[in-house]
């Protein structure tokens, strides 16, 4: 047996407790991880309120990423891992618990100079922000990308990111501190969405032809700021809707008369996919590729002495029997980078 975050029916934090369920065992091509730490995402709490069930197939505990130590092997591995290798994970689900089983493809070399505490704040935050830029927005050097939620995990990921693509990153935040967090960690400029027009003060930064790429989690209440000051054939890319799905307003017109275009994407429920080469279609997963593509492009940045230097925000470590107050602080939007669980 082991502990896990778990809730017997969807609610409020208050609904958390600590359970005792059955350690998993690896399967085909999977790896036992004894997690050290993990840490929180929006769908952590969108799952605990039940309007975000696990993919099919997936753990129904708490939990998109981890970091610890590889405690078994499945069949069918490929000896790419051996047991007590420090690795981290981008995970479907079970995170949030003392073991957790993952495929072998999923997991990344934790950088020598790292903790488990640090480490356990890249996977969902980092590979979301990378694969936003460049796998679904092509970001190239010396273009103007607006950030919302700056000082989230994922948006001082993508700042950083932004940078190390020798691009301007511009957020949003909602408080003074978050904004000063934002430029310390490398962003050209921030705005307080609270109490001025965001778009109208990008528009004025970039000397009125605006932003070439959005990273939205916000959504519906954004759309006519978002349009406003997105540059002839931008990208705008959706990827949550704090503020919901609903807009009113014409904008497919606003749209056509940029030119611009609306991607949207989700990590989580990304299966096998088909990608054709030049002479032969074969098959491999989407975030395989993704988890490959960052090894090898950003996480040599994360170790020490690189420039430039990349590094996790770890906002607050709380121990596994304080989910509940975790999932407090996320919810109330106090968090400046990402709340970490630690195991027992």
């Amino acid at each position: 047996k082991m502990l896990a975050a778990y809730f017997d029916c969807p609610g409020g934090p208050e609904n958390l407790y600590v359970k005792k369920v059955m350690k998993p065992h690896p399967g085909e091509g999977e790896v036992l991880v004894k997690v050290a730490a993990s840490a929180l995402n929006r769908a952590d709490l969108l799952q605990r309120r039940g309007k975000y069930p696990p993919p099919k197939g997936a753990s129904d505990i708490l939990g998109l990423e981890a970091a610890g130590s590889v405690a078994g092997l499945g069949p069918g591995c490929k000896g790419r891992w051996k047991i007590g290798d420090a690795v981290m994970a981008l995970l479907s689900g079970g995170g949030q618990a003392e073991y957790v089983t993952v495929p072998e493809g999923y997991l990344m070399p934790i950088p020598n100079d790292m903790t488990f505490i640090q480490a356990a704040a890249i996977p969902e935050a980092w590979l979301t922000a990378f694969q936003l830029l460049h796998f679904v927005g092509k970001i190239q050097k010396g273009e103007r990308v607006l950030i919302h939620a700056g000082a989230s995990g994922v948006g001082m990921a993508a700042v950083q990111l932004v940078r190390l693509a020798k691009a301007i990153p511009i957020v949003t935040a909602g408080t003074q501190e978050k904004l000063k967090a934002t430029a310390n960690a490398g962003a050209a400029a921030g705005f307080n969405y609270k109490n001025e027009d965001f778009s109208e003060k990008v528009l004025a930064f970039t000397q009125g032809s605006g932003v070439d790429i959005i990273l939205d989690c916000v959504g519906g209440s954004y759309w006519e700021k978002n349009l406003n000051c997105l540059s002839t054939d931008g990208r705008w890319i959706i990827y949550g809707l704090l503020s919901g799905g609903e807009v009113h307003g014409d904008l497919l017109a606003r749209l056509l008369s940029k030119r611009a275009s609306i991607h949207t994407t989700l990590l989580r429920s990304r299966d096998k996919e088909a990608i054709i080469g030049s002479n032969l279609s074969f098959f491999l997963q989407y975030k395989e590729r993704l988890v490959k593509a960052f090894t090898e492009d950003v996480l040599p940045y994360f170790s020490g002495g690189t420039s430039p230097h990349l590094q996790p925000l770890v906002d607050s470590v709380h121990p596994l029997h304080e989910i509940a107050g975790a999932h407090r602080i996320m919810e109330d939007n106090k968090n400046i980078g990402k709340i970490v669980i630690e195991m027992p």
